[in-house]
């Protein structure tokens, strides 16, 4: 198994496993991900996930020894690769409504970087890094990167990122709000447990809503947003979480979310 997929408190924990090559893509791994995705959008006891890597690093992006020029010299089908395994990855995570949490523990690369960016909430390791690698072996940002990259950053910076393939400390990345926090190395995996749980305990059609408006929004304009806020939140306000959450309100006590 390339993935380790475990539930706990309604958080799905998922683990990118091949740390032998730190987490590189192949196709397995590609497949069981969004394997693991689709079984989550399923189940209404799992409300939140915790996207991570085993061992030193995140993703260090595709794995070369499979995408590697054949003994004949054909070279092989790189957009095969896009549309069977990342686009379907990065689909899945962006449309399940239910909130995606990222650990990156070391090193995210290339569609490893880019996995990580199309999390909701991103935490990192200082000891993390991002790096857009695409342009050392002379190919471009995939994974969403052209897309979602140049929107957290400005298109200069993500230029200059991609093109001059530069490593991105933590640090950096959250003064440029790619990520959202940065902790310890230690404190990584009980950062994003907690933060995980916290939102597996919340309203899960509300924050699946949340997701929907801001995926809505990155291709619209305001007159068109603002209608769709209006369509959105009177389908909030039909929710059994909504009546929760104002009943809890008014009677001064913590609501009790069901995720419904």
């Amino acid at each position: 198994m390339h993935i380790l997929f475990d539930r706990e408190q309604g958080v799905a924990r998922v683990t990118l496993n091949r740390p032998d090559v730190l987490n590189s893509f192949n196709r397995v791994m590609a497949h069981e991900l969004c394997e693991a995705f689709a079984e989550i959008a399923t189940k209404e006891d799992l409300r939140a996930v915790l996207l991570t890597g085993a061992g030193r690093g995140f993703c260090a992006g595709q794995d070369l020894a499979e995408a590697s020029p054949r003994p004949d010299g054909s070279l092989p089908d790189l957009g095969d690769f896009v549309r069977e395994g990342y686009n379907p990855i990065i689909r899945a995570i962006r449309t399940l409504e239910k909130p995606v949490v990222c650990a990156v523990n070391g090193v995210a690369a290339g569609a490893g970087a880019n996995l990580a960016l199309a999390c909701d909430i991103v935490i990192a390791s200082r000891e993390a890094s991002f790096i857009q690698s695409f342009a050392k072996i002379g190919v471009i940002p995939d994974s969403g990167g052209t897309f979602i990259l140049p929107r957290i950053v400005g298109l200069q910076r993500a230029s200059a990122l991609t093109m001059l393939a530069e490593k991105v400390t933590a640090d950096q990345a959250l003064a440029w709000g790619m990520v959202y926090r940065v902790v310890e190395p230690a404190g990584l995996a009980e950062a994003a447990w907690t933060t995980a749980a916290s939102l597996a305990a919340q309203a899960t059609r509300g924050l699946g809503l949340i997701k929907r408006a801001f995926n809505r929004s990155l291709g619209v304009d305001l007159d068109r947003q603002l209608d769709y806020e209006e369509e959105l939140q009177r389908e909030a306000g039909r929710t059994a979480d909504y009546a929760e959450g104002v009943r809890a309100f008014l009677e001064k006590r913590k609501p009790k979310f069901e995720g419904r």
